[in-house]
């Protein structure tokens, strides 16, 4: 016969076992995040084409025109 100290002995001893064999598998689970340089080179491409500027010099060379010669229209 087992008293009750003897079976809240073992109780404890394998809870601790346990404890002790879940402890490693839950930290092996844990993600990790990794932040590295890329290999390449960032390039940037700044070959912009700006035609709205282009646009609006003719617009108002065309309103000029249109205002200059107005009988025409």
């Amino acid at each position: 016969m087992t008293t009750d100290n003897e079976a809240s002995m073992t109780a404890f001893l394998s809870r601790s076992v346990l404890l002790m064999l879940l402890i490693p598998l839950v930290a092996a689970c844990t993600p990790t995040v990794q932040v590295a340089a890329p290999k390449d080179p960032i390039t940037i491409n700044l070959n912009v084409k700006i035609q709205h500027e282009i646009l609006v010099k003719v617009d108002r060379e065309i309103d000029t025109l249109l205002q200059e010669n107005s009988d025409l229209f």
